[in-house]
């Protein structure tokens, strides 16, 4: 058995829960906000048997786009400005993280 915990953007997060619901894939899935641009994920916990986690992982990778964004970096007044101080600049964001965990055990009630 292992546990996968995958967290994924919001935007992203529809399309893999019902990606899971298509595949008879049991998933919990949290709210949660993280990342160095502090935007809204989701995080999904999911216990399953070995031999399915690479068709998991396939259908993560397959709903889970990284993307393009701009954003303003934070003025850091210690720091002597300089000219591109409070221009945004493009950066990667979306995509997946995913653990996967040994499980000793596994109850469903």
């Amino acid at each position: 058995m292992k546990m996968l915990i995958a967290i994924v953007q919001d935007k992203d997060a529809n399309r893999l829960s019902n990606q899971f619901i298509d595949h008879d894939i049991r998933a919990t899935r949290l709210s949660t906000t993280g990342g160095f641009l502090k935007s809204g994920n989701t995080t999904y916990m999911i216990g399953l048997e070995d031999d399915r986690v690479e068709e998991v992982l396939d259908l993560i990778k397959t709903a889970s786009h990284t993307r393009q964004q701009f954003m303003t970096p934070p003025v850091n007044l210690d720091a002597q400005l300089d000219n591109t101080s409070s221009y945004p600049v493009e950066v990667q964001v979306g995509g997946a993280t995913v653990f996967v965990l040994p499980v000793e055990q596994f109850h469903r009630f």
